[in-house]
């Protein structure tokens, strides 16, 4: 072997700092332990290094010009997840280190520090690393849940004291929420909690049948009412007789329609499309809405009098975001869910991820939009253990960087419509909608953006 060759470094170091002097010796030392150094003189520039190149320790101080070292050990914390921190400043007090270990730095050092410092504390915070990177997952017992309605939070006590009564009841429901919130499971929970439990549960979808199908889909046909009709066809509240029959996002249907639902809830009765004889039906009527309906009969687009015969017992859904430390067990519960389908050793939700994700975004897609990302999640993540760098970047903290401010409004734009659209798995018009805009409004600017 060549006397010359020459050994690989053993980890990669970024330092940080606004003085040349520190900055040298810092690098003149590590460097002779074996480390590869880079160099940053503030966290504008540690940030581009960051994202172009794999650093295992970060070692910053504290008070810099225009970004505090702070800043930059929540960026690595929350974006970063194999990458240790090590604060350093020359202006120590209790308040600065409890700050910095509280965010995430795993050493804090007081200039002036020895060599022998420095190099104890980096030798701690790479070990840890190593540690962290070997560690095995513990698994998640998942909770009971109660009809699928998974929760402890206060919301959600007073949810299951309204599904419990108006199981006992036989009258009509109005469950309102948010798209996302469970409406369907609170319907099915008060179904089979009912002295109808051993009849059907049929849920429809009134937003996703075109208006023109709706009418023959919920009371039937017979045979020769209009062309292509060579039998006789029962329809959904035939079909639902002696059950219970959901009527989902009923605020979706026409005028029209509205008419014809108001008539089977007064007269239990339905006119299949060709005949003139009603067939009697015994049908419970569980309808939805994600939209406030009394803003709707207000703009002449729900019909009042249907309204209050379907609004017999009110049930508003929370959004997730009101639901406290649901969003935690709710993310047990899926997790658990998931890697049981996917035959996954259950992965470990460190405190940081758990705190951001109960703490750290506004949930516009509720229930679901969780859902979907702990799926996501359990399928994409390699290790054992899920950190917030693991989450979708709406979920961590960004350090501010100083070509943001130079961006145009454009691009701006362009970039919070791709966070949206992520926010809520590419689905357009719920997207649309928590912008505020219509939908062909936002197909034409994602059109404008992909030109």
């Amino acid at each position: 072997m060549p006397s010359n060759s020459r050994e690989e470094p053993k980890e990669t170091l970024l330092v940080v700092d606004d003085v040349p002097a520190t900055v040298e010796a810092i690098q003149r030392n590590l460097g002779a332990l074996g480390y590869a150094v880079l160099t940053a003189p503030g966290v504008p520039e540690a940030m581009r290094i960051l994202e172009s190149s794999a650093v295992d320790l970060v070692i910053t101080d504290l008070k810099m010009p225009r970004s505090s070292g702070l800043d930059l050990v929540r960026h690595v914390r929350e974006n970063l997840r194999e990458t240790e921190v090590i604060m350093i400043t020359g202006y120590p007090s209790i308040e600065g280190a409890v700050a910095a270990v509280k965010i995430g730095a795993e050493e804090y050092l007081s200039k002036p520090f020895t060599d022998s410092e420095l190099q104890g504390a980096v030798e701690r915070a790479l070990a840890k690393r190593r540690a962290r990177r070997l560690g095995n997952a513990l698994p998640l017992p998942p909770p009971a849940p109660t009809y699928g309605l998974i929760g402890d939070s206060a919301p959600m006590h007073r949810l299951r004291r309204s599904f419990a009564k108006a199981a006992a009841s036989s009258a009509t429901v109005l469950i309102s929420g948010e798209s996302g919130t469970g409406k369907e499971l609170v319907a099915r929970a008060i179904h089979y909690s009912s002295r109808r439990s051993a009849a059907s549960f049929l849920p429809v979808n009134c937003g996703g049948i075109p208006e023109t199908l709706l009418e023959s889909e919920l009371f039937g046909y017979v045979k020769g009412a209009f062309t292509g009709a060579r039998e006789s066809r029962a329809g959904f509240f035939q079909t639902a007789d002696g059950g219970t029959i959901f009527l989902d996002e009923i605020s979706e249907t026409s005028l029209n329609m509205q008419v014809k639902l108001l008539r089977v809830l007064q007269d239990k009765q339905v006119h299949m499309i060709g005949s003139n004889r009603p067939r009697k039906v015994d049908v419970r009527i569980l309808a939805s809405t994600n939209k406030d309906p009394l803003a709707l009969i207000k703009a002449g687009v729900f019909r009042e009098d249907l309204y209050y015969r379907l609004n017999v017992i009110s049930i508003h859904l929370p959004p997730l975001r009101d639901r406290g430390d649901d969003i935690l067990l709710l993310t047990r519960h899926f997790a658990a869910k998931f890697v049981k389908e996917l035959g996954k050793p259950a992965p470990r939700f460190t405190d940081a991820a758990l705190h951001a994700l109960k703490h750290g975004y506004h949930w516009p897609g509720n229930v679901r939009e969780l859902e979907n990302l702990v799926h996501s999640l359990v399928v994409m993540v390699e290790g054992s253990t899920i950190d917030v760098a693991d989450l979708p970047p709406m979920l961590r903290f960004t350090a501010p960087q100083q070509s943001n401010v130079h961006r145009t409004l454009a691009e701006v734009e362009a970039e919070h419509l791709r966070n949206v659209l992520a926010s809520v798995g590419g689905n357009k018009s719920r997207a649309a909608r928590i912008l505020g805009i219509a939908r062909k409004t936002l197909r034409e600017k994602l059109k404008d953006i992909d030109s």
